[in-house]
Order: structure tokens, then sequence, then C-alpha cells
């Protein structure tokens, strides 16, 4: 992996047609807040996103549901009616309030067991979510959290790389050289196969955060206009917390919905 974010090796296809079934390709991304309904108003209003309750989500057969939350706990938020991301009510207040992001794999037990070879930590066994697949949380060596989704009848993101839905994941690490290898190891074909283009990469936490941050994956959403998003992300409540910086995949700031959620907007 290159610093800011970029692999190395990067492929002449296509971002935006990524193998959904490549283990490692992140699948799905949700939010855990305190007011789903507050989260409505905002995202809604920030990227366009219209919601289906879980029974209505449910009915369709298409992802409406946090996969390792009861369904009533969340909505489905959809862009010109496919799929794009979850919001999930916290039935904890301890737990916190972030976005997650989850990696595609054909075998969640098999891909858990490889985790902890490497060294990391499975905080929630792989377990079925009705016919829908099978969830399961993990950490990696340095403590950052993301989820696994092995699909049944749900396979995830409808649509992704465009404005307003989910565009790349960046793991905010103290140590680069161990997450390399961790994440090299784990998902060498996602990152490094002869046809990957990779919809994640890593950077130092001191890079963009204050050096006592947690480690973290911090989500990504495609906006065609960051200064615009930045003004509707102030005007709707919400704080910028890292004004526009450049990467190597694009124009980033780091901003945080009415709640504390933290979430990037990126301008290709």
């Amino acid at each position: 992996m290159a610093e800011n974010g970029a692999f190395e090796k990067r492929s002449s296809e296509s971002p935006a047609r990524p193998s959904a079934r490549r283990e490692g390709v992140p699948c799905w991304v949700d939010a855990q807040l305190s007011d789903v309904e507050a989260g409505r108003r905002f995202y809604g209003e920030l990227f366009g996103w219209t919601f289906q309750e879980e029974a209505e989500a449910e009915a369709e057969g298409e992802p409406g549901e946090s996969p390792y939350r009861a369904p009533a706990e969340s909505v489905r938020a959809c862009l010109d009616g496919e799929p794009v991301a979850a919001l999930v009510r916290k039935t904890d207040g301890r737990m916190p309030t972030v976005w997650s992001v989850y990696f595609h794999t054909p075998d969640a037990t098999a891909l858990a067991a490889r985790i902890r070879a490497g060294g990391g930590q499975v905080v929630t066994p792989p377990h079925p979510v009705g016919d829908l697949g099978t969830a399961a949380l993990a950490a990696d060596p340095d403590g950052a959290v993301f989820g696994l989704w092995q699909p049944g009848r749900r396979s995830g993101f409808g649509r992704r790389h465009e404005p307003g839905t989910f565009a790349w994941a960046e793991l905010y690490t103290r140590d680069t050289d161990a997450a390399n290898a961790f994440y090299g190891d784990l998902f060498h074909e996602a990152l490094f196969g002869p046809d990957a283009s990779p919809d994640f990469g890593r950077a130092r936490v001191s890079d963009v955060f204050p050096a006592e941050m947690p480690p973290h994956f911090l989500v990504h959403f495609l906006v065609e206009d960051v200064d615009e998003a930045l003004a509707a992300v102030t005007r709707l409540g919400g704080r910028v917390r890292v004004p526009p910086f450049g990467t190597s995949y694009g124009r980033v700031a780091v901003v945080s919905d009415g709640q504390g959620a933290s979430f990037a907007l990126l301008r290709r």
C-alpha cells in the first residue's frame, strides 16, 4: 500500500465496477445512531437519499438493516430506488456513534479463522441473519473494527461510486507496516489481483487526526463539489472535522453528522 490511501497496484478496470464477489471488496456501510429519524433528515437532505422501513426492504429482499442488528432497529437508505446504506438505532447508549464498513467474503467462518491467525480479533463471531447472509465483526491487530458479510439473499450495495454513494474506505492506523502485512495477506486478491481496483487504503492516524485518535476505518461518500457539501453539512447541524485536503484518490474533507458519526466527503 502507498501512503495517503492509494494502493501501489491499480488496474485499468473501472473503479466503479470492482468484482462484488471478490473477498475483501467493501460491500455495505451503516451508521449506528441514537436518533434514526434525525439521521434520515440529515442524510436525506445531504445526499438525496430516500428511506424504507425494514418490512418494506425485507419484502424486496434488499439490504435494509445492519447485518448484526435486529430488523426493527434500522432503515434502508436508497438512491434512485437502489440500496446504498443503512441507518441503525443504537440499543445501548454506550455504543459508539459511527459509520462502519463491511467486506465481502464467500466464507465468513474461514475468514474469521484467518483474521485470528493474522493477529486480529473476532469481536462478533459469524452468525446467520435469517436467509439474508452471514455476518461478523472483527478488529485488526491495531484495533480498527470492520465487518464481514457473506451474502445469502442479500448481496450489498445496489449503487456505488456515484455522487451520494460509497466511494472509498480509508484505514487510519498507527502501524502502517502491520496494516500492510495484515490486509495484504487477508484480502490479497482484492488488493493485488490481476484485475484489482481497490476500494480502500490506509494512512497514519497522525496524517489527518490527532495521535490519540483510535485506529479506525473512515467511510467516504462521493460528492460533486466538496465545498458545497461542506456548506450543506454545516447548515444541517453537522460539523467540519478536517477541512479539505488532497490525497492520491481525490479531494477529501472529514465531517460528522449532528449526532457525531464521522465520515468523509470525496471528489475524485
